[in-house]
Parts: C-alpha cells; structure tokens; sequence
C-alpha cells in the first residue's frame, strides 16, 4: 500500500511544490469539515431543495425491446436520472458540494475547467447561488461545440476564458485552470469536475458523486432486487465511479464503463485511455494516459467534448487491473445512433457522452446473459441531457 491519495498503484499528488500547501489544506478540509452535520445538512438540504434529489429511476421497456427484441438478453433496463438534476447532470452533486467547501475555506474566487460545459455550468450555478466570483477555462474547440453552455456560463455571471493551446479541448482547460491556480493560490479555490488530478480531488468528487449509486442502489432494492450490470460512460469518470461505489461491495452485480472510441480503436483519433493507454501521470496523478513510445501525451478524439480526455480517473484504473469493472467503448457514429434510439423509443434527449453507455448497452446485456444463463438486470446512470449537443446531433441526421 502506497497510503493516502492511492488506488493501489494509481492517483498520488505530482504537482509543483507551490501546489502541495493547497492540497492539504484542500485535504484536512475534506476530512474534518465535509462530514460534520452541519455541512452535511445544509449540502443535503440543497440537494434536496434546489437540485432536484434523489433522481428517480426509470424502467425504459421500449428500448430494452428495440435491443433486444426476444428477450433474451434484458430482463430489466432501468435509467438512472442524472438529466434530472438541476443544470441537467450529474456535475451539480460535486460543485455544489466543493463551492460550499470553498467557502468554509475562506476562498473569494473560484475557477474551474470544462469540456462539455456542463461542469463548467454547475460550477458557475454553485458560484452564482452561493455569491462567489467564478471563471471557466474551456478549450476554443469546445466552446465552438458547445455554444449553449458556453452561454449558459455567461448568463450566470461567470468569464469563461477560451484555451487556444494544443487541442484546443479538456486537457488544455485543465492545464490552464492548473497554471491560474499556482499563481492565484492564496484566494482561489480549483473546481475540479471528474474523478482526477492530485490527490485529494479523485476520493473528493468520488464522495460528493457517490449519491448518484447510493440513491440507485436504495431503489433497486425497493423494486426487490439488485440489478446484475451497472453501466456508465466514463471520460475522466466521475458519474461512472459515482454509480459503481455502491455497488462496488456487491459481488454479484458486473461494472461496466463506456469509453469513447471515436473513429476507431485502429486509428490515433479515440479517447479510449483504459483500453489503448499506458501506466504514466497526467495532471497530478499516476493513472492510464493515452501517450507515444516517448511519453508524450497524444490528442484524445471523440464526438463527445466531455469525453475527449487522454486521462482517466485512478480509481478507474484500479477497478481496470484487478478486474472489479470492465471497460469497453463505443465509436461516435455507435454514440450518434443510440442518442437517436433512445429519443425516439423513451422520449429522452440524451447527452453525447451518456450515448456511449447506450451504444454499448445490447453487447453488454448479451455477455451478461450469457454468462448467468438467463436475462439480464442492466442498470445505466443517465448522466446528462443532450441540449447541448442538438446540433451535432442534428448535423448528424438525429431530426430525419
């Protein structure tokens, strides 16, 4: 055991030394404030009244049919609902709850990076609600992409700053929130979005997004028994280590995480970190990158802007090499075409990275059933909506 801050061999802090004094502060913050009833009772309050918690499940009967038509495969298919919550994702569970440490903290700004914008959303939501002043880095291609958040952000109060440096994308936002974040320090509290970076940020947004399974799991049981698949989309991943922490003791019930494979596995433009990755670090931690044959991290693709990371999450990587999860991935057009099914088999717009997990869904179902000899439970954390991605959707062919 490496100690604090690991997932076996994974996570750690590799930071510039300016950095380390603000992670432990970040650290004991996380241990001695974030569990006493008084914060906990007025996050759960929030999360109750103004996120819109617990999100309900929801059985989606057309769509397990349109996957499989026999039955043969699913016996069940229930929806998690993430694009429920307030903002229309997950995101809002971790940055409300990180703003309200902020400001036990004494912190008087707030930054944050965003790929999709929907963090980026929930973090200027969170920042707005709670009277702190707010900017988000976002890669100049993802803000091309995701025009409607980026005027979300805007209308809330927040400056999103556009990264013009490599990619154009999620890594780039994030190593210029890191650059903000060294030379601000003293004043400025980093929200980060997903389940990475240095340690402490991976157990934090772990313990803040843990409430998406622990809700899920408290309602299969409700419904009389506990699913056999659980189903997540994972870029950095943290709706997908939200949904698996509770389930994660379970022994009997199969993790499975989506990545993006983009335009293929055997071509260089995919985000499919878990799958084609090595052992490195990537901002602050020890996990699986997407890199060459010198270490130099390679530009991840994917259709999804909150996927299009060359990272993962440590505890991912964990789950990967002792074999508790099981990752696979599907392309943008396998993503593009389950947006389109679930629109139009449950009346729900889902967003481009909650795709995957669906595009996904029927191969998982058939090794499941196949390897309990009957159909199958599934369960899948809808992690978000789709307005954000209408037209690429459209542009698609998603309204023919």
């Amino acid at each position: 055991m490496l100690g604090a801050g690991y997932f076996g061999p994974f996570g750690g802090r590799f930071v510039a030394e300016t950095l380390v004094p603000a992670l432990e502060e970040l650290d004991r913050a996380r241990q001695d404030v974030l569990p006493t009833p008084a914060f906990q009772g007025e996050l759960h309050e929030l999360l109750r009244s103004y996120v819109g918690r617990p999100t309900p499940l929801t059985e989606a009967k057309r769509l397990a049919r349109r996957i499989d038509p026999d039955g043969d495969a699913i016996a069940e298919l229930l929806l998690k609902r993430e694009d429920l919550c307030h903002t229309g994702a997950h995101k809002i569970n971790n940055a409300l709850g990180q703003l309200l440490l902020a400001k036990a903290m004494g912190k008087t700004r707030i930054i944050a990076e965003t790929g999709a914008g929907q963090h980026g959303v929930a973090t200027a939501t969170a920042a707005a609600l709670l009277g702190l002043p707010c900017e988000v880095y976002q890669g100049a291609l993802d803000m091309e992409r995701q025009a409607p958040n980026v005027a979300r952000m805007r209308l809330l109060g927040a400056r999103v700053v556009p990264v013009e440096s490599g990619s154009r994308t999620l890594k780039d936002a994030m190593n210029e929130a890191l650059r903000d974040w060294v030379t601000n320090v003293r004043t400025t509290y980093y929200c980060v979005g997903s389940a990475a970076g240095p340690h402490p940020y991976p157990t934090l947004v772990a313990s803040l997004q843990r409430i998406i399974g622990d809700e899920a799991r408290a309602s299969c049981l409700d419904r009389g028994a506990l699913p056999d698949a659980v189903v997540a989309c994972v870029g950095g991943g943290s709706n997908a280590i939200g949904i698996f922490k509770a389930f994660e003791g379970d022994t009997s019930v199969s993790l499975y995480g989506v990545e993006a494979a983009g335009l293929g596995l055997d071509t260089d433009k995919h985000a499919a970190t878990l799958s084609r990755g090595r052992v490195g670090v990537l901002h602050g931690a020890k996990t699986y990158v997407l890199c060459d044959d010198a270490g130099q991290v390679i530009e991840a693709h994917s259709v999804s802007a909150g996927l299009d990371y060359p990272g993962v999450g440590p505890e991912h990587a964990r789950l990967r090499d002792t074999g508790r999860a099981t990752y696979v991935s599907a392309t943008d057009t396998e993503a593009l075409d389950a947006a389109r099914e679930v629109a139009r088999a449950e009346g729900i717009v889902v967003a481009l990275e909650t795709a995957h997990a669906f595009a996904a869904l029927g191969a998982i179902a058939r090794r499941e059933a196949e390897a309990r000899g009957r159909p199958a439970r599934m369960l899948v954390c809808l992690s978000g909506r789709g307005d954000k991605d209408l037209d690429t959707i459209t542009a698609y062919g998603g309204g023919k």
